[in-house]
């Protein structure tokens, strides 16, 4: 058996924007039930929420009934000896889409790519479990490599100074701009519609776009995903369960309590 291709990366190099939701619920049946919603992916939650492996595991095993939804999980930390830990029990996992918060420099690319990548290319141990469905893909150590989609989050003014760098770096896939953390780096803490927070992220749109690779963004903002759609956005996420559910619960208790 052959390791599966990643047809999400696959829509990311060939720039055909992918409509995503963001998972913070840390739980299987709200997996289950935003995949039968038709998005290209959703984004499972290691950073801002209360995740652990055994609770993406389960949601794993959920998204997978639904093929055409692609799963990407956030860690919640990517460097040093405790992030090449993490990064290889995520892959071991079975995800072959990964986003990593918080990175700066090209170096912690390169470093982060290391780590996703098997031997000679990349230093991830060569364990595999359910990765390689329990060896069941015997070729998954030679194959496994071409089929990982790596994603990095910038979301600092430093990360901005070196988005060009970062962009560059071979075995990226896709930058992903952190709206709220970026807001607060550039002094305008919540206010991610703030002129000079649209110009910096445009900008490195336009940075990631000439290097190659796919931007990615979140906001809850259906116009200003659809504006950075139009500004070169690939992989969008469109919304988030906690606050959707928040939101909906709230305003179905004011408006019955205030009848």
């Amino acid at each position: 058996m052959q390791t599966p291709i990643n047809r999400f990366k696959l829509a990311l190099e060939q720039k055909i924007p992918q409509i995503g939701f963001w998972m913070g619920l840390a739980n299987p049946v709200t997996a289950e039930i935003c995949a039968g919603a038709g998005f290209d992916w959703l984004l499972i939650d290691g950073e801002h929420s209360p995740n652990d492996l055994q609770s993406i595991l389960a949601q794993l095993q959920a998204i997978a009934a639904y093929p055409e939804t692609h799963a990407v999980a956030r860690v919640p930390v990517g460097h040093g000896h405790v992030g090449v830990a993490l990064i290889k029990q995520y892959l071991d996992l079975g995800l072959q889409n990964l986003l990593v918060p918080m990175v700066e420099t090209a170096e912690q690319a390169r470093e982060l790519v290391q780590a996703t990548l098997y031997p000679p290319l990349g230093i991830r141990g060569m364990g595999g479990a359910r990765g390689s469905r329990w060896g069941r893909w015997a070729n998954h150590g030679s194959e496994a490599n071409a089929q990982i989609c790596l994603l990095l989050q910038v979301e600092t003014q430093r990360g901005l100074d070196n988005i060009e760098a970062i962009a560059a770096v071979d075995g990226v896939h896709g930058v992903f701009i952190g709206p709220s953390d970026l807001s607060a780096s550039l002094g305008y803490v919540g206010q991610q519609d703030h002129p000079r927070v649209r110009e910096a992220i445009e900008a490195a749109f336009a940075c990631i776009l000439k290097a190659g690779k796919a931007p990615g963004f979140l906001t809850l903002d259906e116009a200003l995903s659809r504006h950075y759609l139009s500004k070169g956005g690939v992989f969008m996420a469109v919304g988030t369960d906690h606050i959707m559910m928040a939101k909906q619960t709230t305003a179905l208790a004011q408006r019955f309590k205030a009848s």
